[in-house]
């Protein structure tokens, strides 16, 4: 039988069984495999040199430890992964069912609710994987298959293990296809990083691909395109209604004004072409607002564990999303999609990313929710002004309740506490999925601007400047407590992996550590200081 291997093929890879070649691309190689349980399993081994690469097996396993955190009914499920073989590879679920890309190549453009099915199944599996703090970083429609059971969402999270790993990334060349990147990943000098708002462009294109059966933006060579999304409006010819209006909105050169995945998924769903004339709409399936006005206290859907709450796992900081995604998943079902176009396609597109275009820094990006305005441009209420801080377009003081003082970053790594008069208080919110960077906005920081957490070597853990990338040093939860003097809401800062941010009275410093049953001595409150 004609398996489709190659000379030099593997046979077995680590205790899986080689059953044949899936696909091909910059990453390496995707093989179908049995595992030792009997299940058939899809593997991507990675490009042999980079087996000797102790920064990128170090990222590689970061990113799959991530990743196994998205919820996988939307997704391909993270089964196993070994970031010590030779080389490194990764297994996941093999899911049955052509790509996007193959329904389009060989059905040609779908039609109005197939697209509509698409669009919510890829915004739903989105919303999943940047709750899980994920960013994909090559959607595209080979990425995306139509499985019997619904929409998966393939190959997210672990381009940028290599898109990072700047020994084997060549000049001028990314992680990345070139028709579904955002702006921001080609141009660096574009001044936004690229994070989850550049999977929200690379939806829009995906959308308007799967519409039309042509890139929204032409050109007959990578560099061509890559000047026309730079420079060009989309092409949505062939698009109209609310998914015109919410591709456009997706392919914004801006990522600050791009939605979130999770309002794409509240646009989708009360869509006036879904309602039709059966009566008035429904209310949208969402959950509550992520952040509660400052007069209404604690949250008991808070997205960050309650230091201190023995009474709850870790993990509950993203119920809410779980629960959200698991109802969404049932309005796009394969039906929907048809069997017609299931029938007679081949497996499914796994190949690996292609690499082009120019340089790009990988890191988080605002996504803002639109506030309300007064006449002078701010916030018009303490609930505005809490949103707009929490979406990264308000500066702020880091204020810590229980000694009336404000952390303070000054050229050199030290994070220290002051009055909060000076440019050296001022901070910025950066959100990456249910997560914040927090930046300093002095100017004299240019180097290691972000707080993040060092572990010095007797193992003691303290808040330091760090490098703005996004790692688990500085990702933090920010979740609400309870009231500060003022009545302004108060929120604990924790980092998941290292602990609570926490101000000690007797050595007057900040640290960080994990907080067991002990009560939460340290709290802090978001001080709005004008735009950004």
């Amino acid at each position: 039988m004609n398996n489709g291997l190659f000379p030099g093929d593997p046979s077995r890879i680590g205790g899986y069984d080689v059953l044949g070649r899936l696909g091909e691309g910059g990453m390496g190689s995707v093989f179908l495999a049995r595992s030792p349980q009997g299940r058939r399993v899809a593997v991507k081994v990675v490009r042999p040199e980079l087996s000797g690469d102790d920064e990128f097996r170090g990222r590689f396993r970061s990113e799959v430890n991530r990743a196994r955190q998205v919820p996988p009914f939307c997704t391909a499920e993270v089964l196993d992964a070994d970031s010590e073989h030779h080389p490194p590879y990764l297994v996941v679920e093999y899911v049955e069912g052509p790509s996007l890309a193959q329904v389009i190549r060989e059905r040609g453009p779908l039609g109005a609710a197939q697209l509509h099915s698409i669009a919510v199944g890829v915004a739903t599996a989105l919303t999943a994987i940047h709750g899980a703090g994920v960013i994909h970083r090559d959607l595209k429609p080979a990425n995306v298959l139509v499985a019997p059971g619904g929409i998966k969402v393939i190959d997210f999270g672990i381009a940028r293990a290599f898109d990072a790993t700047s020994q084997h990334t060549r000049p001028n060349e990314v992680v990345g296809t070139v028709p579904y990147m955002a702006p921001e990943r080609i141009d660096t000098t574009f001044g936004q990083p690229a994070g989850p708002a550049a999977d929200i462009f690379a939806w829009g294109a995906v959308v308007a691909y799967a519409a039309t059966g042509r890139n929204a933006f032409g050109g007959d060579s990578p560099t061509a395109i890559a000047m026309q999304i730079l420079t060009r409006p989309p092409d949505l010819s062939g698009l109209d209604g609310t998914l015109r209006e919410l591709v456009s909105r997706a392919l914004e050169k801006d990522p600050a004004v791009r939605p979130t995945a999770r309002k794409l998924l509240d646009g989708l769903l009360t869509a006036p072409e879904r309602r039709g004339n059966a009566g008035p709409a429904q209310a949208p399936v969402v959950p509550p607002a992520l952040w509660p006005p400052p007069d209404r206290g604690g949250n008991e859907q808070s997205l960050t564990s309650r230091p201190g709450a023995a009474d709850r796992p870790a993990s509950s900081r993203r119920g809410w999303l779980i629960a959200l995604i698991a109802v969404v998943a049932l309005l796009v079902p394969a039906f929907v999609i048809g069997p017609q176009l299931l029938r007679g396609l081949s497996n499914p597109d796994l190949a690996g990313s292609t690499k082009t275009g120019g340089p790009a820094t990988d890191g988080p990006t605002p996504t803002p929710a639109p506030t309300s305005k007064t006449a002078t441009g701010s916030p018009s209420s303490a609930a505005d002004t809490t949103r707009a801080m929490l979406a990264g377009q308000r500066r702020l003081l880091v204020h810590v309740v229980e000694i009336d003082r404000d952390l303070s970053l000054l050229p050199g790594e030290e994070v220290h506490v002051g009055n909060g008069t000076g440019p050296d208080a001022l901070f910025a919110l950066e959100p990456v999925g249910v997560d914040f960077m927090i930046k300093s906005l002095n100017p004299e920081v240019a180097h290691l601007p972000c707080l993040g957490v060092k572990i010095d070597s007797a193992g003691d853990k303290s808040l330091v400047g760090a490098e703005c990338e996004f790692s688990a040093a500085t990702l933090f939860g920010i979740s609400p407590e309870a009231k500060d003097d003022k009545g302004r809401t108060s929120y604990a800062i924790t980092n998941e992996k290292y602990g609570v941010v926490q101000w000690s009275p007797s050595q007057k410093n900040i640290y960080v550590e994990f907080m067991g049953d002990a009560p939460l001595s340290t709290t802090f409150s978001l001080v709005d200081r004008g735009a950004v």
